[in-house]
């Protein structure tokens, strides 16, 4: 017997949305499942690998580790939500121009992960973009591109 849905209001990407959703599904679920935002990527499902990073009130969190139901009336930033008017986020930029886009499957949560250090400190060291991805796997091994693709995004806004 299935489980009753529960009300869940989320602000995802500076849109507010009202959804039901069942009490066991993860946050990662909703996105992608109900929400249709598929950037958020689903890969180790037990926050190992980073691919399902998102920003949830500003922090940087994997999605595959919280039930959706925990996020009611919380403010939630995808890899989706961080173009504006068509024109994709500095970072966004950057990753692209460093050919830091290999396969594509773990770059929205390294966007992610990036975002929220760059949010946090403007002006981050090679040590600290190291350290703030260190929760985020690349399969490809393109890790050196991605450092610098941070590393180029650094002061833009």
């Amino acid at each position: 017997m299935k489980p009753p849905a529960v009300p869940l209001t989320l602000e995802v990407n500076g849109r507010t949305e009202t959804l039901e959703v069942q009490p066991h599904h993860t946050l990662l679920e909703v996105l992608r499942d109900q929400m249709h935002l598929t950037g958020t990527k689903e890969c180790c499902s037990c926050g190992e690998c980073g691919a399902c990073t998102v920003l949830l009130n500003g922090r940087a969190i994997c999605s595959c580790l919280m039930l959706a139901a925990e996020a009611d009336g919380d403010t939630v930033t995808t890899i989706e939500g961080l173009a504006v008017d068509g024109r994709l986020d500095p970072l966004q930029e950057a990753f692209v121009a460093k050919g830091a886009v290999q396969c594509g499957f773990c770059i929205p949560g390294m966007v992610m992960s990036a975002k929220y250090l760059l949010l946090t400190n403007p002006q981050p060291t090679e040590a600290d973009i190291k350290e703030a991805l260190v929760g985020n796997l690349c399969r490809c091994g393109g890790y050196l591109r991605i450092f610098e693709a941070v590393h180029a995004a650094v002061g833009k806004k």
